[in-house]
């Protein structure tokens, strides 16, 4: 068998600072999958590895939709498509991992789900900050974050901040189309529907798309994130229905039927509206 020998320039003089391990918080990091079953269910490490990993792209999900929103506001059309481009590939990361717990069977998830209590996907901050960040805004569910008041004071920016695609609508006002000022001169706290104003503008973007190539391709781009997180819902839901069936959810939620109810949620409503009018 061939072997590969260290090369000389390679550093061995290492501390616990200022290598691999310490760079990526690696003690911390691998630490922190605790199941609670006992004995240890083997298959409660996949459950808990699993959200972990799923929070983290969520985390680097929001890092980058919120460089795109920079450069909206700054009027950066390419490097804001730039983001959402990576934006898409971390959400194809998110989905394909349904792919793995899909391998958990009824029985065996059954074994340790108790181990659970009150707690559930539902309750994850990250998650609705990025749905905030999205447009789907509720303040309804601010309640279930009261006991964290770093995580509330974080969702309360969130709600209350213009959503990537109104930051999209504001770029568009300020270079000059015509997006009505109480389009954009609204409560940002509460979710938007269907503009015909707004749908109009579009429309003349994706007819004349020669002369607004830069707009165009970002309402595309916008499209990728929405389209993306809805394959990511329907197959969770479908996860869940292989996993549990319709017993009751974790949480409290009704399971199934509660996620269902989230696949007829649409980000950008006047994006797929446009589609319609396109042509007409």
């Amino acid at each position: 068998m061939k072997k590969r020998e260290l090369e000389d320039s390679i550093h061995t003089d290492l501390s616990r600072d200022d290598d691999y391990t310490g760079y990526l918080q690696l003690d911390k990091l691998l630490d922190a999958q605790i199941p609670l079953s006992d004995p240890p269910h083997h298959d409660e490490m996949l459950f808990i590895i699993q959200h972990q990993v799923a929070e983290l792209w969520i985390k680097l999900l929001i890092h980058e939709i919120g460089a795109a929103i920079r450069h909206l506001r700054n009027d950066e059309l390419p490097q804001a498509v730039k983001n959402l481009a990576r934006a898409r590939h971390i959400q194809n990361q998110l989905y394909n991992q349904w792919k793995v717990l899909d391998t958990l069977t009824p029985a065996e998830y059954a074994e340790f789900r108790h181990v659970f209590g009150k707690a559930s996907g539902f309750q994850s901050a990250q998650y609705r900050i990025l749905e905030f960040t999205l447009g789907n805004k509720s303040r309804s569910t601010m309640t279930v974050y009261e006991h964290q008041p770093e995580w509330y004071a974080k969702l309360e920016t969130a709600l209350y901040a213009p959503s990537l695609y109104e930051e999209f609508l504001l770029h568009l006002k300020r270079r000059g189309m015509p997006i009505p000022q109480q389009s954009i001169d609204r409560d940002f706290s509460v979710a938007r529907g269907e503009d015909d104003a707004v749908i109009e503008v579009l429309k003349v973007i994706y007819e004349n798309r020669a002369d607004h190539w830069a707009r165009y391709e970002t309402c595309e781009a916008l499209m990728d994130i929405a389209n993306n997180f809805h394959f990511w819902r329907f197959h969770h839901m479908k996860t869940v229905e292989r996993i549990i069936g319709h017993k009751p959810g974790s949480g409290g939620s009704s399971g199934v039927s509660f996620l269902k109810k989230a696949l007829d949620i649409e980000f950008f409503p006047d994006l797929i509206r446009v589609r319609t009018e396109i042509g007409q």
